[in-house]
């Protein structure tokens, strides 16, 4: 079955880095879009940043654009978010998902498979 395992969140200072993963199974995976969404407690789903299946054509948030960043190994069937200059703000379970296609999308209404998420907390 589709499977999306998240890894690589924890405790860091502000202005500190982190680099989630997200191991994926059960399907094509070069052929789908990824993406990565997260959600603070008491907080609507926000979208963070996605990548086209290819790899060629990514978007981001605008509370992350210039600090994050988004790729894909589609050898390795793996997406990784790099994070850097994280501010307590970033604070949240972060989630990988897939998209229904291979185009990359900004709304949750796009993505059919989550991942279990990974906890990010930013201490200031």
């Amino acid at each position: 079955q589709v499977q999306l395992v998240e890894s690589g969140g924890g405790l860091v200072q502000a202005g500190g880095s982190l680099r989630l993963s997200c191991a994926a199974s059960g399907f094509t995976f070069r052929s789908y879009g990824m993406g990565w969404f997260r959600q603070a407690p008491g907080k609507e789903r926000e979208f963070v940043s996605a990548i086209r299946w290819a790899g060629d054509l990514t978007y981001y948030g605008d509370s992350v654009k210039g600090r994050f960043t988004i790729s894909r190994d589609n050898a390795k069937n793996t997406v990784a978010l790099q994070m850097n200059s994280l501010k307590p703000e970033d604070t949240a379970v972060y989630y990988c998902a897939v998209s229904k296609n291979g185009a990359a999308w900004r709304e949750a209404s796009w993505y059919n498979v989550w991942g279990q998420g990974t906890q990010v907390t930013v201490s200031s």
